[in-house]
């Protein structure tokens, strides 16, 4: 069938690879996979656009094409991927009304406390709007899920576990020897990290477990800290990496996303603390690529990790346990 197609937060071929951004494209592969034809309707970024009038002509424009071309030739549905008050769906329930077409939404996100600040009060209400006028909403991650349901009628929800793509993350052994060789990496333990190099709690996880592994110095001298990713940080990890695991880190630079089960394959254990992080996707895909990864129990991390089966969950902020029991 035929399925308007709309992601707010970032369009999919936004450059800056994200979590959210991995979930939007194996949805739509998914989708499309099943014989499904996707047409996206907007590339708009609707993220604080209650703020940047410079950006409503656009959304006009958006929006009287994309309810020109549906009239002509309505979808199945409208699906709308990620709505919350950062970025509220603007554009599908309105149209989805004028045209009597039916309205999805996949990750809406729904927080009362956001109606308490005059900065998010817009955001609220009209990420709220959307979500009371869908008419069925889907959901990976189970705080998300309790909130909704606040909300929505049951018949209106659904909770699906968040998953990836397995034939997209096998264990690639000769990948992960050239890697190995290109790092200049022959023997030792090797721990991997990756993130975007963010001024945020990217960074500040980086910075921890950078830290952390000085602890291995003497009790595995010959361990190596490899970190994918790039960003405005990466000079300050470094100066961090040389000052606490001088000769124990390398950084690999950006990985296209292609190439990371072939960076997966090149350890012994994936290690990201994660803090406050929503799901993690690099968690799903370490793991299907044979690699035991370790992180903060905490967030939606325990919802992608089986503590102790697939992989090590230790509290916050314990060093001792970091990066591997």
């Amino acid at each position: 069938m035929r399925i308007a197609f709309y992601a707010p937060f970032k369009p999919l071929d936004h450059d800056h690879p994200s979590g959210d951004l991995a979930i939007a494209r194996g949805l739509v592969q998914f989708l499309e996979d099943q014989g499904h034809t996707l047409e996206v309707q907007s590339r708009l970024r609707a993220r604080w656009i209650y703020f940047k009038p410079w950006l409503w002509p656009v959304l006009a424009a958006d929006f009287i094409q994309s309810l020109k071309r549906l009239a002509e030739k309505p979808p199945a549905v409208w699906l709308t991927y990620h709505t919350y008050y950062k970025a509220p769906d603007l554009l599908g329930p309105l149209i989805c009304k004028l045209l009597g077409i039916k309205y999805i939404i996949f990750q809406g996100i729904y927080s009362t406390k956001r109606k308490r600040k005059i900065t998010t009060l817009p955001g609220f209400y009209l990420n709220r709007y959307a979500l009371k006028t869908a008419h069925h909403i889907f959901t990976n991650k189970v705080s998300d899920f309790k909130n909704l349901q606040r909300l929505i009628p049951g018949h209106g929800l659904t909770y699906i576990r968040p998953g990836i793509n397995p034939r997209a993350f096998v264990r690639d052994e000769s990948a992960g020897r050239k890697n190995r060789t290109s790092w200049g990496l022959d023997s030792g333990p090797i721990i991997l990290t990756a993130a975007m190099f963010r001024d945020d709690v990217k960074t500040k996880g980086l910075s921890w477990l950078i830290r952390c592994c000085a602890g291995l110095m003497e009790t595995n001298p010959d361990f190596c800290l490899v970190i994918a990713g790039g960003g405005k940080m990466e000079d300050h990890l470094k100066a961090l990496a040389e000052k606490h695991i001088p000769g124990h880190y390398t950084f690999a630079g950006k990985i296209a996303p292609k190439d990371m089960a072939g960076f997966y394959s090149s350890g012994d254990v994936f290690a990201f603390p994660g803090i406050r992080e929503s799901l993690g996707m690099v968690y799903l895909e370490a793991q299907a690529c044979g690699l035991p990864v370790v992180a903060f129990k905490n967030g939606g991390i325990p919802e992608v990790v089986r503590d102790k089966k697939t992989g090590f969950l230790v509290p916050m902020y314990d060093c001792p346990d970091f990066p591997g029991p």
